[in-house]
């Protein structure tokens, strides 16, 4: 038996859907702060770079810098927002550290050269999922104050609200795996009529 014509199309048609669905599921490498990398020159808005841009898991992301100057240091969230890096999750060295992205959720990074996170080398990135079957993530919790300020652990909604419209949370998943299948489904209930 051989195909016909429409379905030699109809194939084709499935195959640059699923390559077209199969490249955007594809992880990304994100170079840091783009062309200005990990630095305190120029005064790189870390929140303002990651707003432009989704990560997903599988994602990796560039740090590149002088080893002179600066490192990175992941961190917990209390010591993020602290600026805290004595008791880091891991830290990187080498000039050109690539850290992958494995799972959903929040990551945080900043230099450990004194007083560089306080002049904003830091670094919150949201991690969302991209399967309908995984959950959907919160936006990052109102901040922790430190023990030596002394304020209550709950701040007023005014400022939780800011705070997460400053992390960039954002609360969604995407279901690209859905939609290809209702693509292939469609594609090929065309190749048989």
């Amino acid at each position: 038996m051989g195909l016909s014509r429409e379905h030699v199309v109809c194939i084709m048609l499935i195959i640059m859907a699923m390559r077209m669905f199969g490249e955007s599921l594809a992880s990304s490498l994100h170079k840091v702060g783009d062309s200005a990398g990990w630095t305190t020159l120029g005064k790189v808005d870390y929140q303002k770079w990651t707003s432009s841009d989704i990560f997903t898991p599988g994602d990796s992301l560039l740090f590149v810098y002088n080893t002179q100057f600066h490192n990175v240091k992941q961190v917990s969230r209390r010591d993020f927002l602290s600026c805290n890096a004595t008791s880091a999750l891991a830290t990187y060295s080498s000039g050109s550290d690539k850290v992958a992205l494995k799972t959903p959720g929040h990551y945080y990074f900043l230099c450990g050269f004194p007083g560089h996170c306080q002049a904003g080398q830091k670094l919150h990135v949201l991690v969302v999922a991209t399967t309908a079957a995984s959950p959907t993530l919160s936006p990052d919790p109102s901040p922790i104050p430190s023990p030596s300020t002394g304020l209550s652990p709950s701040p007023s909604p005014a400022t939780a609200s800011e705070d997460s419209a400053q992390d960039g949370a954002i609360s969604f998943s995407v279901s690209l795996s859905t939609a290809m299948s209702g693509v292939v489904v469609f594609l090929v209930a065309l190749m048989l009529y």
